[in-house]
C-alpha cells in the first residue's frame, strides 16, 4: 500500500521531500532538532521545563507513529496512525506558540521547528482526510 502526500517541500540547502518515506525521514530529523531545543528549554527550572517535556513527548511521537504506519494492515489503521500523528503536530504547534511568547530557547530553531509543524499538520490534514474517504476492500463491509 503506498499512500502518497502529494506535497514537494524544499528546505533551504536541502533535498525536495515527495513521498511517505522522505515524510518519515523529514519528521525524524523533525525529532532530532526537537530533542535539542527541548533539551535547552529544560535547562530552565520550572515551568518552561515541563514545556519542554510536553513538547518532546508530543513532537517525536509525529515521526514514532509515521513509522509505526509502515505496518499498517489497512487503509483504516494507516489512517489512525496517520491521525494521531496529525493530533501531536497540533500539539506539538501549541508549545511552541508558548515557547515563543515566552522567548524560551533559540529563536532561530524554534521559528523552524513552528513551521515545520506547521506543515505537518498541513500536509497531514490532507492524508487523513483522503485515507479516510477512500475505502479499503481489506477493511470488509463491517468497518
Amino acid at each position: 500500500m503506498r499512500v502518497g502526500f502529494g506535497v514537494v517541500v524544499v528546505c533551504e540547502g536541502e533535498t525536495p521531500y515527495s513521498d511517505e518515506k522522505d515524510f518519515r525521514e523529514r519528521a525524524f530529523r523533525f525529532t532530532c532538532k526537537l530533542f535539542d531545543f527541548c533539551e535547552d528549554v529544560a535547562r530552565t527550572p520550572g515551568p518552561a521545563r515541563r514545556l519542554a517535556n510536553q513538547l518532546f513527548d508530543a513532537g517525536s511521537s509525529i515521526g514514532a507513529n509515521l513509522g509505526e504506519s509502515q505496518s499498517a494492515y489497512s487503509r483504516r489503521e494507516l489512517a489512525a496512525k496517520n491521525a494521531i500523528s496529525l493530533k501531536e503536530s497540533k500539539e506539538s504547534k501549541y508549545w511552541l506558540r508558548v515557547a515563543t511568547v515566552k522567548s524560551l530557547g533559540d529563536k532561530e530553531l524554534r521559528d523552524w521547528l513552528l513551521q515545520e509543524s506547521d506543515e505537518f499538520v498541513a500536509m497531514l490534514t490532507v492524508s487523513v482526510r483522503r485515507l479516510q474517504s477512500e475505502s479499503d476492500p481489506r477493511d470488509g463491509p463491517d468497518q
